[in-house]
C-alpha cells in the first residue's frame, strides 16, 4: 500500500528542514546542488523502489506486477494529482523526453505545417522539430523573447492566428537556465484558435505547482528524477481528454497501447495507456508515484517559495563575486542559477567543486544553441538549488567558488 509520513512535513507553517534533511541520507555526504540533474531521493521513495525489487527477486517480475496491482493503481492517481488530472489521463513512460516523443509522434504532421515553439527549449526538442523537417517537411517558426526575456506571448498569440500551427509547443523551464514562461497564457491563446499545446515541464514539476487546467495543455511531458525526487529511467505523460477524443496516438503504438483484434485491425486504449509500453521497471513507477506523494506532502507551495530563496541568495553572493556573470533573464525565475565563470569552462569547475564536496552540473552551448550565442557564453555553471538545502550550504558553495576564481588569477 501506499506509504505515508507519521509526522506532518511542516511545523509552524514552514518545512521542518531538519527532518527532510534526515529523511535524505546523501545530505550527509554531500552538498547536493545539482536537482535540475537528478534530485537525491528520499528514503520513502528508495523503500518503494527496493521494496518491490525484493519482490520480483523472490516470486518474479511478472508475478509482483500482479501482485502490486493496487500500489500501481496507487501511482496513476498520486501523479494525476500532482498536476490536476484523473488518472485516466496519465501514461508512465522511461523519461520526459519519451513521454515527449510519444506525443509529438501522435501528430499527423504533413508537408507545410507548421510547429510553432519558443527560443528557449531543451536541446532534443529542438532536434526532434528539425527531424520532422528534414523528413516530412514541416515548418519550424520560433516566436521572439520579449524583452525581460522568456517567449513573447502577444507575438505569440499573433503568429498563431496568422500561420494557424498544427502544434504549438513550448517548455515551462528550460534546461539552461532559471527562466520560467508563462505557459499558461500561452495555452489560453491555443485553447482560443483551438490549436494543440505541448508543454514540456522536465524542470518545473516537484519544484512549483503545476495544474494542467490552468495551463490548457493537451500533453505535458515530465520527469522523476530532477526536482520531483524520483528515480532515474522514470517518467510520465500527461493526455487531455481532447487528445483521447480525437483518437491521436503514437506512431508506434505496442500492445499495452493497442488490441491486435482482426490481421489487419488494432483498437488502441481508450485512456492514455494506449500511449504506454509494454515493459516498465514496475519498480521505478512505484518510485514515481511514491516521489509524488511526498512532494504533496511537503507541499508545493512551501517548495516553491523555500526553493526560490535559496535560488535569490544564490543569485545575490554570486553576483558579488568578481569574475562571475550570473545568466538568468525573465520576469520570473526559479531554482536554477546559471553563471558564466571567468578563467572556467564549466566542466572543469564541476569537476574542482565536485572535489570539495559539492554536486552541479555544467552546460555546453549545444545543449542550448539559441540561449548561450544570444548571451555571447560557450555554456554555463548550472547550479540548482532544492528545499533540503540550506543557507550554509549555498554560502559555503559561493565561497568554494570565490577561492577557486582567485586561485586561477593568481
Amino acid at each position: 500500500m501506499p506509504r505515508s509520513f507519521n509526522h506532518p512535513a511542516r511545523k509552524d507553517d514552514l518545512l521542518d528542514i531538519e527532518r527532510l534533511r534526515a529523511e535524505t541520507p546523501g545530505c550527509e555526504e554531500r552538498i547536493h546542488l545539482n536537482n535540475a540533474g537528478a534530485a537525491l531521493m528520499p528514503e520513502p521513495v528508495k523503500r518503494a523502489i527496493l521494496d518491490h525489487i525484493e519482490l520480483e527477486s523472490r516470486i518474479g517480475g511478472y508475478e509482483a506486477a500482479d501482485a502490486r496491482r493496487e500500489e500501481i493503481e496507487s501511482a496513476y492517481k498520486s501523479v494525476a494529482r500532482l498536476i490536476g488530472a484523473r488518472p485516466r489521463n496519465i501514461a508512465f513512460t522511461e523519461n520526459a523526453t519519451a513521454s515527449y516523443t510519444q506525443a509529438l509522434s501522435s501528430i499527423p504532421f504533413e508537408r507545410g505545417d507548421v510547429i510553432l515553439t519558443t527560443r528557449n527549449d531543451y536541446a532534443s526538442n529542438q532536434i526532434q522539430f528539425l527531424s520532422l523537417q528534414k523528413r516530412i517537411g514541416v515548418k519550424i517558426i520560433r516566436a521572439p523573447d520579449a524583452a525581460a526575456g522568456g517567449a513573447d506571448v502577444e507575438a505569440m498569440k499573433e503568429l498563431i492566428r496568422r500561420r494557424r500551427p498544427r502544434l504549438v509547443c513550448a517548455t515551462h523551464v528550460p534546461t539552461s537556465s532559471g527562466l520560467v514562461q508563462n505557459v499558461s497564457a500561452i495555452g489560453q491563446a491555443c485553447r482560443d484558435d483551438d490549436v494543440l499545446y505541448l508543454v514540456d515541464a522536465c524542470q518545473s514539476v516537484g519544484q512549483m505547482p503545476v495544474d494542467v487546467e490552468e495551463i490548457g495543455c493537451d500533453f505535458l511531458s515530465v520527469t522523476s528524477r530532477k526536482f520531483l525526487r524520483g528515480p532515474r529511467g522514470s517518467g510520465f505523460l500527461y493526455v487531455s481528454d481532447r487528445v483521447l477524443e480525437r483518437g491521436l496516438e503514437p506512431l508506434f503504438i505496442d500492445m499495452r497501447g493497442a488490441d491486435w483484434i482482426a490481421e489487419d485491425q488494432y483498437s488502441p486504449a481508450r485512456d492514455a495507456k494506449r500511449f504506454e509500453n509494454w515493459e516498465f521497471a514496475w519498480a521505478l513507477v512505484h518510485g514515481t508515484g511514491e516521489a509524488a506523494r511526498y512532494a504533496m506532502q511537503v507541499g508545493l507551495e512551501a517548495i516553491r517559495n523555500r526553493v526560490r530563496t535559496l535560488a535569490d541568495r544564490l543569485r545575490d553572493s554570486l553576483r558579488a563575486l568578481n569574475g562571475v556573470q550570473v545568466l538568468d533573464r525573465g520576469e520570473e525565475l526559479c531554482a536554477i542559477v546559471t553563471a558564466w565563470v571567468e578563467g572556467w569552462e564549466p566542466g572543469a569547475i564541476v569537476a574542482a567543486l565536485r572535489e570539495r564536496g559539492i554536486n552541479t552540473s555544467a552546460q555546453i552551448k549545444i545543449y542550448a544553441l539559441i540561449d548561450y550565442d544570444e548571451k555571447g557564453v560557450k555554456g554555463a555553471l548550472r547550479i540548482s538549488p532544492h528545499y533540503y538545502n540550506t543557507e550554509d550550504e549555498i554560502d559555503r558553495s559561493v565561497s568554494a567558488i570565490r577561492e577557486l576564481v582567485s586561485g586561477k588569477r593568481q
